[in-house]
């Protein structure tokens, strides 16, 4: 072996032996065997700020609801005995608004403040068809404010939202996103429809129900109260009552325990069938024994010959093409109050007078 061959041999020796031993050698020299210094933050950006202190004046007026079922049979949010939802402290004098469905049926309901006081609460009111309760809970050490209530007729597709709830038992959680759409309907446990729902990007997962929808000035603007999901966890699609309809209905389960259902005793076709048929209108399938409508006069379909019967195609001079416009009549015409409705009956259009009464309570 020549000289320049051996001397090649030593630096590939060298070379390699260098990096084999280079780990070993930067572990020596440089592991951190102190406390590493800080990194000192960013400042936080805008939005986090205003996310941080909406959470942080919000929250502590967020409860948690745990509901004992009556029965083992009884439905309840997350399943088994014990259902667990959401609630807010609505006014001064500490009345909880939640969902119907996270009470329904309970022998005994709980709530647990941010502080982790927890205390006994009674049931005020339930509104099945609007999927609201009012809970009164027991003596509270420190009261949390009531949430500031904001409106949800000026809300727009895009706008950021935030929800604070307990999703799957998980206390003070807070998510946010905008507002998906508006004027959902969604039907409720009571065999009703809800109008003008909020439609959520915003994480809601079983938990969430009857929590706060906020906007961005930390507002309440709905109540979360359902998603669609075919696993049952949240797929970006939730929902929530708008805060109008809680601030029209929560105040009658205060005074009364339950909430006036304006209505006139009626029976309407599919929206989705009438549409594809061309009909624009509230097809009347048939109308209930001496209802407003019956004693007004108005003809559900001839079930002897299936022939269409009456079609609503305005009520005081607006339009009808959907439930929730001829119920948003009725709300603003307010129960005893009578209606104009045009009908359309056989290719032609008349006007028929009908009294408002309130089906909740099963006056005709």
């Amino acid at each position: 072996m020549d000289r320049f061959t051996r001397w090649t041999v030593v630096v590939l020796l060298v070379v390699l032996t260098a990096l084999t031993a280079e780990p070993y050698v930067a572990r020596w020299l440089y592991s951190a065997e102190q406390p590493r210094p800080v990194t000192p933050a960013a400042e936080l950006g805008a939005g986090e700020r205003a996310a941080i202190e909406l959470f942080q004046k919000v929250s502590p007026s967020v409860v948690h609801v745990f509901a004992e079922a009556a029965t083992s049979f009884a439905p309840a949010e997350g399943g088994g005995r014990s259902a667990s939802g959401t609630g807010f402290v609505w006014d001064a004098a500490g009345h909880i608004v939640t969902n119907n469905h996270v009470v329904e049926n309970a022998r005994r309901v709980r709530i647990r403040f941010s502080s982790g006081e927890i205390v006994d609460a009674e049931v005020v009111g339930l509104a099945p068809d609007n999927d609201l309760a009012v809970l009164a809970p027991g003596r509270v050490s420190t009261p949390p404010p009531p949430l500031a209530v904001g409106s949800s007729t000026g809300l727009k597709v895009g706008q950021s939202v935030y929800a604070i709830g307990n999703p799957f038992g998980l206390d003070q959680t807070l998510t946010t996103g905008i507002v998906s759409a508006l004027q959902r309907q969604l039907p409720t446990d009571g065999g009703a429809e809800l109008t003008d729902v909020i439609q959520t990007d915003a994480a809601i997962n079983p938990g969430n129900s009857g929590g706060p929808l906020l906007d961005s000035s930390g507002r309440l603007i709905g109540v979360n109260t359902a998603i669609f999901s075919p696993s049952g966890a949240s797929a970006g699609i939730g929902f929530a009552i708008p805060v109008d309809t809680v601030n029209r209905i929560v105040p009658e389960l205060i005074r009364t325990g339950r909430a006036p259902t304006p209505g006139i005793g009626i029976v309407v076709g599919d929206e989705a069938v009438a549409a594809r048929l061309g009909i624009a209108g509230l097809v009347v399938v048939r109308t209930q024994p001496g209802s407003p409508a019956e004693r007004a006069g108005l003809r559900g379909i001839d079930e002897a010959t299936g022939s269409l019967g009456d079609i609503i195609v305005a009520a005081e001079g607006r339009p009808v093409r959907r439930l929730q416009d001829l119920r948003r009549v009725m709300t603003s015409v307010g129960i005893g109050g009578s209606m104009t409705l045009v009908v359309e009956r056989n290719g032609r259009r008349f006007e028929v007078q009908v009294i408002v009464r309130d089906v909740a309570s099963g006056r005709r």
